[in-house]
């Protein structure tokens, strides 16, 4: 690992504190921002490889041979996409990260520029909503295959739909439009109605997709409580409110000896990764921050705790595993540095570690052009496909809250 800042062919760079740290951040972004702008908001995304239409057709549409493809194109260390004919697109989750990002951008800047590219983002997002169901919610540009299931394009996943109904309930909050409140509202309604649930006990979990009832997915259930605990308090649905604490209470049901969280609670879901533990750990808060309910505070406390001490090295170097640091990936960057900010007043040592977050994501994942690279599989080995909202989106959101925070 010591290796890693001279692999990426940079000088380390000065002490990233106060001023330096703000100034080195904006430029950070700008060089970003300046990417999207050229690239008119597209990217690859990391499981579009089933878009390759023409090897597609050699699948013979098998659960088996489909997964072969699109795990091929996307952990292959060099971008294939170019080659498989597999365009760079927009997407809807990197639309609600970069509307977010935008907005704090303005509230750090008050720059007009950065409220209307966020205006832009949630205009896109109105015109793009799923068109099978009559509520507001967002899905894939591409077909997928899961481990579980096989999702075609256009159908909405709770994980979507969930961090794009935070992005407009933070468009409430900073423009004052009841349009985006509307739209939250009609998110929650989808994940109520389209939803399937399991059941146990006196708790739910929310499945991920509404074509039917998936295993137990605990970033899934917990993004959707979170959205429903702080829409109900706007606007007071109490009916909203009741679901999202089951929903919470079924995971805080599966948290580990050790304080952790498994992916999911199928057999072939039990991993443990640093951002899918981040999500969970930010939706305890927005359900805590939202209901005051304090019954969950306890594991979320132990979870970040556990989450803090497993998945960063000295140098603010992000592990991807719980056992393991490679590879290196930019949503385990991107995801650190925003739940680090978020957590800023339960833990007076965030500020720091999200600095040095920071600064070496930018020192090894930026590139020249601005962009952040998607995985780095070791010192000499790095992927650089632009990734849309898997790492560009991500990551402006991310330096945008930290840049706001300094």
């Amino acid at each position: 690992m010591a290796n890693m800042t001279a692999s990426a062919g940079r000088e380390p760079r000065a002490e990233f504190r106060g001023a330096t740290a703000k100034d080195e951040i904006f430029r950070s972004i700008r060089r970003l921002s300046n990417w999207l702008e050229k690239n008119d908001y597209r990217g690859y995304d990391t499981f579009d490889g089933l878009s390759a239409k023409y090897v597609r057709a050699l699948t013979f549409e098998t659960k088996l041979l489909r997964t072969v493809l699109q795990q091929g194109v996307r952990r292959f260390p060099i971008n294939l996409r170019p080659l498989l004919g597999i365009p760079m697109s927009h997407s809807s989750k990197g639309m609600g990260f970069l509307a977010k990002g935008f907005i704090r951008l303005h509230r750090a800047t008050g720059d007009k520029a950065w409220a209307d590219k966020a205006e832009t983002a949630f205009q896109w997002l109105l015109e793009n909503k799923s068109k099978r169901y009559s509520k507001a919610c967002w899905g894939n540009h591409f077909d997928y295959q899961s481990r579980g299931f096989y999702l075609p394009k256009d159908v909405p996943t709770i994980v979507w739909t969930s961090h794009i109904g935070h992005a407009f309930l933070d468009g409430y909050e900073h423009f004052k439009k009841k349009q985006y409140l509307q739209v939250a509202v009609s998110a929650c309604e989808h994940i109520v109605q389209d939803l399937e649930r399991h059941r146990e006990g006196d708790s739910v979990c929310f499945s991920y997709i509404p074509l039917h009832l998936t295993k137990p997915c605990h970033n899934a259930n917990t993004l959707g409580a979170s959205l429903l605990a702080r829409t109900s308090s706007i606007t007071n649905n109490s009916s909203f409110r009741e679901l999202a604490e089951k929903s919470i209470r079924f995971t805080a049901n599966h948290q580990r000896p050790d304080s952790s969280w498994y992916y999911g609670e199928a057999p072939n879901t039990h991993w443990v990764d640093n951002f899918h533990t981040a999500y969970v750990l930010d939706c305890f808060k927005y359900y805590y921050t939202a209901t005051g309910d304090d019954r969950f505070l306890e594991n979320m406390r132990k979870g970040y705790d556990y989450w803090k001490r497993t998945f960063f090295l000295a140098d603010g170097t992000p592990k991807y595993y719980d056992h393991k640091t490679l590879p290196i990936d930019i949503q385990c960057s991107s995801q650190a540095i925003d739940t680090l900010v978020f957590f800023r007043e339960l833990d007076q040592d965030n500020l720091g570690l999200a600095l040095s977050v920071a600064r070496w994501t930018i020192n090894n994942m930026q590139d020249e052009d601005g962009h952040f690279y998607y995985r780095r599989y070791s010192s000499r080995v790095v992927n650089k496909t632009p990734t849309l909202h898997w790492g560009q989106a991500t990551m402006l959101c991310a330096l945008a809250g930290l840049y706001e925070l300094l």
